[in-house]
């Protein structure tokens, strides 16, 4: 049997005052989260919000050719979901599974309801501008950053919503991610590792020097790491 992970490792469930613990927890089921699984499609109506624990989950927006590019990531610090409490059921984009875990989920009735009282209304309003400044700098460094320094972003990210220096990634999902060729990050990563910033090996990412690989990215990480630090009641991990 999976062991299941204490739903307050997600920031946000921790952040609940305990009356709205109390009334929160009977409600929340767990979910085992897969590498691939899709939790909504672009357009298709939510029936959840997601809570992360232990998963990292993408946002990407999809073309009408099928070609696609993350917009965010969400993992321990947030929730998925945030059309349904937000005035709608669906959003253009595309929710998948990026890093495997473990999460729980809240069904969209009842975080409507939740968003109706003020302690839950200012926490995850919070959230959202944090989430909406992170889609807005990952556009801008797109547009105006070398893939080098949008892929340490991208780890850096990454590394914030898991509890190791591992990643467990193919190149070629980072591709996909960043809208480039499998290539190109190729390219970069071989980059990095020779630099000894990272290891890469069948899949695995090990960030052996994350100063460095700070250092080495644009200030679209700081920008957003910051947000998240001020907005929310516990900041990701330095």
């Amino acid at each position: 049997m999976a062991l299941i992970i204490d739903p307050k490792v997600n920031h946000l469930l921790a952040a609940l005052p305990d009356a709205e613990w109390q009334r929160w927890l009977p409600q929340l089921q767990w979910i085992e989260l897969p590498l691939g699984k899709v939790l909504y499609e672009s357009g298709a109506q939510q029936s959840h919000v997601y809570f992360p624990t232990t998963a990292i989950v993408s946002l990407l927006y999809v073309m009408e050719n099928g070609a696609s590019a993350e917009i965010a990531v969400v993992g321990n610090e947030g929730l998925v979901g945030i059309a349904l409490f937000m005035g709608s059921e669906s959003t253009p984009n595309r929710a998948v599974v990026q890093s495997a875990g473990q999460g729980f989920m809240l069904g969209g009735r009842a975080i409507k309801d939740e968003f109706r009282r003020a302690p839950v209304l200012h926490l995850l309003l919070r959230f959202t501008q944090a989430l909406i400044t992170q889609m807005a700098q990952t556009a801008v460094c797109n547009r105006h950053h070398s893939l080098d320094q949008q892929l340490c972003r991208w780890l850096l990210l990454s590394l914030d919503r898991l509890q190791c220096n591992e990643l467990v990634m193919t190149q070629e999902l980072i591709a996909n991610m960043l809208g480039v060729r499998r290539e190109s990050v190729t390219e970069s990563a071989s980059k990095l590792q020779k630099l000894g910033l990272i290891c890469y090996s069948r899949g695995r990412i090990t960030v052996l020097d994350r100063p460095a690989l700070e250092k080495r990215s644009c200030e679209c990480y700081a920008v957003v790491k910051k947000e998240y630090d001020r907005l929310l009641p516990v900041g990701l991990a330095a």
